[in-house]
């Protein structure tokens, strides 16, 4: 019989595979929102690390359900992506935290410059295996160079 330890390592991979399909999928932002965030959506918390000069989406911290959509519509309007794939999941059970390595072929859409990138998530789960915290690590020039036409 599997230890509650074991349960919410379970629960936690589970709901990150999920989450993660969903973009992998290019699911839409409300569906990503009503299914895989958690339902306080004041605590909904979203960052993508890098210098906020680079691009319009990284190094600002989007709160709530309305932030949520502010960073998907703004990422949205800047990339897209194909290929996308996911692996190597970590697992912090005590932090009720999962990074995952993903990896995937962006394009910068006004430049139609594209690249390849591994990138990492750190997904913050509630305790209803809901994702309260999606932190972002990317290759941030890339986007810089491929927004400028640069690539």
């Amino acid at each position: 019989m599997p230890t509650p330890s074991e349960d919410t390592r379970t629960a936690l991979l589970t709901s990150a595979t999920a989450f993660c399909h969903a973009f992998a999928t290019s699911t839409t932002p409300l569906e990503i929102l009503t299914t895989h965030f958690t339902r306080h959506h004041p605590n909904i918390l979203v960052h993508e690390h890098g210098l906020p000069q680079l691009a319009p989406f990284l190094g600002r911290t989007f709160r709530g359900a309305a932030g949520l959509q502010q960073y998907l519509s703004v990422v949205s309007e800047c990339l897209s992506h194909e290929g996308m794939r996911f692996s190597e999941h970590i697992i912090d059970v005590p932090a009720r935290k999962v990074s995952v390595r993903g990896e995937a072929r962006f394009t910068w859409k006004s430049t139609g410059q594209s690249w390849d990138e591994v990138f990492t998530y750190v997904l913050g789960f509630d305790h209803a295996h809901r994702v309260e915290r999606y932190e972002i690590w990317a290759d941030t020039g890339a986007a810089l160079l491929a927004s400028r036409g640069e690539l």
